[in-house]
């Protein structure tokens, strides 16, 4: 009998046990906001507290599926022969059509543009503007061939190290649909480029540095986060036989901000210095114009002209005169000065150092329209 009320004893403990055990573990649940927030969990998103990242799923299969089907293959072509192909997105709808931003680049040039769905259909796209210095175009298609629309995030929310991937269309259309994924490997890189078929770097970009595999075709197409929303716009590669995984992309920010105008294909109007200019080290066009470079100086830009009317005219500059700072900031080359002019508006008082007769001298100059 002693047995028998012993063993009654440990099963009714038992079975306590269990009833404490999962009355506890339901308060943890209904009370704890981070176990709350981790059992909502939808796959593929990030769960934080406190802005610090606590849960972060490896599949980037849900996040893909967020934006797979607002990315299309973008063809340009030249009287009917397919000269370019490059990848685009779908960010917005209206009631009538849907809108691509991808690479001026991809389409420069081209009399016809077409896009390819992941339906494998096909349409005409009408080319509403662009610009070669910000290599983004803005296209439109009718809105019956929209399936979704990518969602822009922000990338100024984003570290160094953290997960982002692609989905574009390498090597062309065979490729389509093609997803890489990488880390975020840098930011505000500055990147020289050329524009209009040139030979020398005319501009400098600022854009995101990522390991993520990008090749030709992907140009145009997201560069988006581990929740699937778009970071910025593939936009070019860096190729050398001694260096792999350097991909580039402009940040969405600054591509958003330019929409608007290239939308209402509004040139857009960047502020102007009033000079013809040239590096240091271009040895021919410093001789053609009867310009000599001390030695001593191997960065800067020298001034070869100076346009009549513009804000240059009215300075003290001169044909001649070498810069090397804009408000400060050293001056690389003819294609740093550019992007640091490009940086400001029309009517801005900017402040220029330069050299003359090897004496450093200091310049105030209205940027003029």
């Amino acid at each position: 009998m002693m047995k028998n009320k012993t063993q009654y004893k440990e099963i009714f403990l038992i079975i306590s046990s269990f009833l404490v055990g999962g009355i506890t573990m339901l308060a943890i649940v209904r009370f704890t906001p981070l176990v709350s927030e981790m059992m909502k969990y939808y796959d593929g998103y990030v769960i934080t507290k406190g802005g610090t990242k606590v849960l972060e799923r490896t599949s980037l299969s849900t996040s893909v599926n967020k934006v797979y089907d607002a990315v299309v293959v973008v063809q340009g072509y030249i009287n009917d022969r397919l000269d370019t192909t490059g990848t685009g997105f779908v960010y917005k709808v209206d009631n009538q059509y849907g809108y691509i931003l991808t690479n001026e680049h991809v389409i420069t040039g081209s009399n016809k543009v077409k896009v390819i769905m992941t339906t494998d259909e096909e349409t005409s796209a009408e080319l509403l503007g662009k610009d070669e210095y910000l290599d983004l175009a803005v296209l439109r298609i009718d809105k019956s061939f929209i399936r979704q629309i990518a969602e822009i995030g922000k990338s100024e929310e984003m570290n160094l190290g953290d997960i982002v991937f692609t989905v574009g269309s390498p090597l062309g259309y065979d490729y389509r649909g093609s997803v890489t994924s990488g880390v975020l490997s840098g930011k505000d890189r500055l990147v020289s480029i050329s524009v209009s078929g040139s030979n020398n770097n005319d501009w400098v970009m600022r854009v995101l540095q990522i390991d993520a595999s990008i090749n030709p075709g992907n140009s145009g197409g997201p560069l988006l986060n581990v929740n699937g929303e778009v970071i910025g716009v593939c936009s070019m590669k860096l190729v050398d036989d001694d260096i792999e995984g350097m991909g580039f992309a402009i940040p969405i920010e600054y591509a958003m901000s330019h929409v608007e105008s290239l939308e209402h294909n509004e040139k857009i109007k960047w502020p102007i210095l009033g000079i013809g200019m040239t590096n240091v080290t271009d040895s021919a066009t410093l001789s053609k114009n009867n310009i000599k470079v001390p030695n001593n100086i191997k960065e800067g830009v020298v001034i070869t002209s100076i346009k009549e009317g513009t804000g240059a005219a009215k300075s003290d500059l001169k044909k001649g005169d070498i810069i090397t700072k804009i408000n400060g900031r050293k001056v690389k080359d003819s294609a740093y000065l550019r992007y640091e002019i490009y940086q400001h508006q029309s009517g801005d008082v900017i402040e220029l150092t330069y050299i003359r007769d090897e004496k450093e001298k200091i310049a105030k100059v209205t940027l003029s329209s």
